[in-house]
């Protein structure tokens, strides 16, 4: 029973430390959005910290550079 307790919290500290690098990562995201892109382009508005790691998200989705080999 130890050992049942001991794998779920250390698979929920590992779930909570990937999803708290990946919000202190998108931090860069919002401050490059917000110091080049509100001022260069016209219509584009300033992004709160979690649009900020929604497109972070979405570019990891969209430009993801898996290859694969075909046999």
């Amino acid at each position: 029973m130890k050992d049942v307790i001991l794998a779920l919290t250390a698979m929920l500290v590992g779930i909570a430390t990937l999803v708290f690098l990946s919000f202190l990562l998108s931090w860069p995201v919002m401050m490059l959005w917000n110091g080049c892109l509100v001022g260069a382009v016209d219509g584009v508005r300033e992004v709160t910290w979690l649009q900020a790691w929604g497109i972070q998200f979405l570019c990891g989705i969209l430009f993801n550079s898996t290859i694969t080999k075909k046999n």
